[in-house]
């Protein structure tokens, strides 16, 4: 009786009856960001064109790095349909866990290369990487608790919170990523409303130390002195940072390849698979920690451009979505991702180029590693959740108990 009081409705039907993969997907994508989407996907490229280049000789590195791309991805697409608020079940979990794996680690953890960062459960994995995630979603978790009645107290657990995880990573040792963890949960901390009058003074205090270490750096360096508050390696890396002549073939060899390969590269680079310092073997790491010297030497000044102006509108875009979430918790994780990409970037690029101590930090897209990848995509997909959320108010702004 319908098809005859409405034929057209009935020819049509088909057609709502049935979508297409295509429409049953598209909400799947609404609310995505697209500038921060097209920062991505620019890193991504000159990641794979870097990754190709200098790791041509690597076996599967190229696939292998292409393979770790596509994970992220599908890790950034899953998480950023959980709304911001959700997330926050996780935070307490995923920080206990992660701090438990920690004590793990010192108790049971294995050693390479004079390092113990390793743990096997069955497969081996590395749990400080956890706790660049894990760290600021349980700092976020926290003043989210607190909104409205913050008091110095709250900022002092905080404090205990990041010094817990930070304090055990250091002494595994692995000091490129306690910096990271560390620069995450400050972020918080900072977002969430620490006073300039808590900020000025420990930031003039490092600042005058690295002014005494430059200035004394000789008598520092001198043979047999010892710095009661660092490992050997750790001062040693401090040192080569001040003077890489002092042990060129050893200690200083990284750092003294890595300018050598990025001064050589000029205004215009030597072009695409034509580095010299790179299929020579000069440079070490070089599909790794330095793969921004070999990407300097082939794209020149104007490529290590490009990798700027595209990290810094990737952080851009990341701050901005920050100020306009619309939660507490939104706004600190948000900004808290946002610095871990500046982090990333500002200390690998710093170190290949000779103004930081080298530590193992990659750059993000562009250096090969698996799980960094995915930690890149999770922190991705708590971002672009946060900014669905801002488009999407009535689908994820249903209120979560978060009182633990």
């Amino acid at each position: 009786m319908a098809c005859v009081a409405a034929p057209d409705n009935c020819a049509m039907g088909n057609t709502f009856d049935k979508p297409s993969i295509g429409q049953r997907l598209l909400p799947l994508f609404r609310g995505f960001d697209g500038w921060l989407l097209l920062a991505v996907l620019l890193l991504a490229s000159a990641g794979l064109v870097a990754m190709y280049s200098s790791g041509y000789d690597h076996g599967t590195r190229f696939a292998d790095h292409a393979r770790n791309m596509l994970i992220a991805g599908a890790l950034l697409f899953v998480v950023a349909q959980v709304p911001p608020q959700r997330l926050l079940w996780a935070a307490v979990p995923l920080y206990a866990l992660g701090v438990a794996l920690l004590v793990g680690v010192a108790l049971f953890g294995i050693t390479k290369k004079g390092a113990q960062r390793w743990i096997n459960l069955g497969v081996v994995i590395q749990p400080s990487e956890l706790l660049k995630i894990a760290m600021p979603l349980m700092l976020a978790w926290w003043f989210q608790k607190r909104e409205g009645q913050l008091r110095p107290l709250d900022f002092a657990v905080a404090a205990a919170l990041l010094v817990v995880p930070v304090g055990l990573i250091m002494k595994q040792p692995d000091l490129g990523t306690s910096l990271l963890v560390l620069a995450a949960g400050l972020s918080v901390i900072f977002f969430a409303g620490l006073p300039w009058k808590l900020v000025v003074p420990p930031v003039m205090l490092g600042l005058v130390g690295i002014a005494l270490i430059v200035w004394f750096g000789d008598d520092l360096c001198a043979p047999g002195q010892r710095w009661p508050v660092l490992h050997d390696y750790q001062q040693q890396r401090i040192c080569t940072l001040l003077d890489p002549t002092r042990d060129p073939l050893g200690k200083g060899f990284h750092i003294i390849q890595g300018m050598i390969a990025i001064g050589s590269g000029g205004v215009w680079g030597k072009g695409f698979m034509a580095g010299t310092q790179t299929h020579l073997e000069f440079i070490p790491e070089r599909t790794t920690d330095f793969i921004f010297a070999a990407f300097s030497e082939e794209f020149g000044l104007l490529g290590n451009l490009f990798l700027v102006v595209c990290f810094i509108f990737l952080v851009w875009r990341g701050l901005a979505i920050a100020m306009q979430a619309t939660t507490l918790f939104g706004r600190l994780m948000a900004g808290a991702v946002s610095m871990i990409f500046f982090t990333y970037a500002f200390v690998n690029m710093g170190m290949v180029s000779g103004m930081l101590p080298v530590v193992g930090v990659p750059l993000p897209f562009i250096s090969y590693g698996g799980t960094a990848m995915v930690t890149l995509g999770l922190a991705l997909g708590i971002l672009m959740s946060v900014a669905r959320a801002q488009r999407m108010p009535i689908a994820t702004d249903t209120p979560v108990d978060v009182s633990g």
